[in-house]
């Protein structure tokens, strides 16, 4: 967990896969330990094809039926279609010309939040985020979830006032910024 901490939360992401990725990763999270999903990540990545949304799309029963029987991830029918729901909703927006890092990264305004004080479970942006998220069809994806995974993807900078790493997140969101 420390590697974790110390290397990939709350470094901001861009990246459109990798986004939806890290919140299907979220979704398979509810109800569980992060430290769980954060050691069965190679599983999950090699289940679902590198989490490339055009192979996930065209999972059907015999995947699911793989996954359901496969100790190295969480063996949880519901998120397992959750995550092929979500690959679908992800690829529709695509061909809307919606881009899921922009679409995201307006909704928070363009840049990290910089949060100080008490780490709340959810915010209003959250839930704008979440409800957003569940009319396009993402499962797996309330208010909560949706916060963790905003933290993970560096959208908010949650990192303690005297955590080393809130100081280097925030530098290296401006850099990528540009």
């Amino acid at each position: 967990m420390r590697l974790y901490h110390d290397q990939e939360w709350g470094v901001p992401e861009y990246d459109s896969r990798a986004l939806w990725e890290k919140l299907m990763l979220d979704g398979f999270q509810a109800g569980l330990s992060w430290s769980i999903i954060l050691r069965k990540r190679e599983a999950f990545r090699t289940a679902f094809c590198g989490f490339v949304p055009e192979k996930v799309t065209r999972f059907g029963e015999r995947e699911i039926e793989r996954m359901l029987e496969d100790p190295g991830i969480v063996r949880s029918r519901a998120k397992i279609e959750a995550t092929i729901a979500g690959a679908r909703a992800y690829l529709t927006m695509r061909k809307a010309g919606e881009d899921f890092s922009q679409f995201i990264w307006k909704m928070a305004g363009g840049r990290p939040i910089e949060n100080s004080g008490e780490r709340p479970t959810k915010s209003a942006l959250s839930e704008e985020i979440s409800k957003a998220l569940r009319t396009r069809g993402f499962k797996f994806a309330g208010p909560v979830i949706v916060y963790a995974w905003m933290q993970a993807v560096g959208i908010v900078n949650d990192h303690s006032a005297d955590c080393f790493r809130r100081k280097a997140v925030r530098s290296l969101a401006k850099r990528l910024a540009g």
